[in-house]
This record gives C-alpha cells, structure tokens and sequence, in this order.
C-alpha cells in the first residue's frame, strides 16, 4: 500500500481528562512515521486542548516537553487546597469543595487554565491556526451542542473542557458553556459535517463496570454518573475510517501517570501501523483492508487489535 502524501483527512481527539493526555503520544507517533498532516483537526474537552495547541503550531515533542518538565495541574488551578499535601490537604479539601458545591457554579474558576491557554495558543483565533481547527461545549441554557470555528481559540477549548462541578461554566453572552463532551464526547459528526470522510479518531476512554466499593463519594457519584450517560451517546453517534483506542483503565483524575500515558498513545499508534497504513492509502487492497480494520490500538490493559 502506498500512502498518499495529499490526502484530506480529519483528526478527532476524544475528551477523557487526564486520559487526553495520551492524545500527546498518538499525534507524535503519526508524526515520526511520516504521514501527512490533518487537514482539519476536532476536540472535546481534553481533546480540545490537545487538538488546540497542536492546531496552533505547538509540535508533539514540544507537547512531550512541556508535560514532562513544566506541567503540574495544581500550579494551574485557584483553589489553594489543591496545593496543599498529605492528610491536611484532604482537609482542606473537603471543606474547599462543600464550600464550593453551597456557593458556586464549580469548585475551580478556570482562570488560571485560561491564561495558560492563551500563552500556549499564541492568542490565536480560529482563522489564525495552522490547521483548521473545530472543538464543541454544551450550552446549559438550551441544551444544545455548541461547535466553536471563530473567535478566541483559548476561550473556545476553556469552555469544552467546563467539566460540570468541577469548573464553572463559561459564561457568554446567552450561553452558558460546559464541557462539550456532555453532547458528544468522540465529534466525528463535526469533521463529517465539514465534508470529510476520511475521518481518525482516538479515543482514550475505557467503559467497564465499577466496583460497587468505588461509588462512595459525592464526586466519584457524579462523574460515574457521566460517564455512564457519555458511553451511550458515542454509541449513537456516527464512525470513524477508523479509531484507535489508547485506553489503559487510568482515571480520568490521575495526572501523575502523564509520562506513562504518552507512552500508552505512542504504543496505540506503533502497534496499528497496519490499519494506519490503509486509512493513508488508496486502492482496493487499501479499501478492503480499512472495511475489515476500523478500530485498532489498545483498550483494556493490554494492547489489542479490536
């Protein structure tokens, strides 16, 4: 198979919290194996930041760089309990977070990630990227999914990753913006709605039963909750040419696995290079073999062809 050099083809990022991370290691292995760049790049939440930045002109290594040497998520967040270690952290914590659920439309302002935004992204709005670039929250007000093309590209990813509870919404104008996974966490219908059919998906999340022992505190409740509604609605949302899966049953709060998840993205890639080859390629074998080989990587904890 031969792959071709001008193909048009879309790249959608999934949401997944600290999952996304492993979005970094899937777009610096496509890098490194030579194949063409997006023509349009599409995110939610997580994937919204990573596709973000990425549309911006910021390069996987450079990604890789800034996760491993100068990413700490708590140095980003306004709570000042979310600094605090050990047993009197989670003190001040709990109080933190009461305090918050009483007064407040989250625990976290999302200021502080906002200004990160803008010095990552340049300032840049979406007719300034360097690939197209699209990402979606959800308007409370109406209930309706919301799919951002213009204006402030920060502001845009700010609001796709307005996970409820945790970060206020973002208010504009009339809208009241969550997280855009609540409409759709996997937006292939983004990328087919702009005319793509050549669509690669990652999707970074892994649904699998929870231990009744787990479903015991108030924000473990509410994102099983979500999650439990998020893996019905990719269920009725259309496919990808194909999706790889970089899922290895990490939580979506751990951000102390961000290197391990790299890793996990890179090997979701490295491991699919046949599927891959055929999303890039043309001619019947190529057709044939994309038809038999829609989904690949690793799902579970162990890599699989699924």
């Amino acid at each position: 198979m031969r792959i071709k050099k001008d193909l048009k083809w879309a790249l959608v990022l999934s949401g997944g919290g600290a999952r996304g991370i492993a979005h970094v290691g899937v777009l610096n292995a496509l890098s490194e194996m030579g194949l063409p760049a997006p023509s349009l790049v599409v995110g939610t939440s997580m994937g919204a930041i990573i596709g973000g930045l990425y549309a911006c002109g910021m390069s996987p290594p450079e990604m890789i760089r800034f996760i491993r040497d100068e990413f700490d998520i708590t140095e980003y967040l306004d709570g000042f309990a979310f600094k605090v270690q050990g047993a009197m952290g989670k003190v001040f914590q709990t109080g933190q977070i009461l305090g918050s659920v009483a007064t407040r439309a989250g625990i976290d302002t999302g200021h502080q990630l906002l200004k990160l935004l803008e010095d990552l992204t340049g300032g840049k709005a979406f007719d300034e990227t360097r690939i197209p670039f699209r990402c979606n929250a959800t308007d409370l007000v109406s209930g309706r999914e919301i799919i951002f093309s213009t204006g402030s590209v920060a502001r845009a990813i700010r609001a796709s990753m307005s996970f409820p509870g945790f970060f206020e919404p973002l208010l504009d104008g009339d809208y009241c913006l969550a997280d855009g996974g609540l409409c759709d966490n996997l937006p292939v219908s983004i990328a087919r709605a702009e005319g793509f059919k050549r669509v690669l998906a990652v999707d970074v999340n892994l649904f699998q039963a929870s231990p009744l022992s787990d479903l015991k505190t108030f924000s473990k409740i509410v994102y099983r909750s979500i999650e439990v509604m998020l893996n019905v609605i990719d269920k009725k949302g259309p496919r990808a040419a194909l999706t790889i899966h970089a899922a290895n049953g990490a939580t979506p709060f751990d951000f102390s696995r961000k290197l391990e998840l790299v890793n996990l993205g890179e090997q979701a890639v490295r491991g699919s290079e046949k599927a891959i080859a055929a999303f890039f390629s043309g001619g019947p074998v190529a057709y044939a073999t994309r038809q038999r080989n829609r989904e690949c990587g690793i799902s579970g904890h162990a890599s699989s062809g699924v």
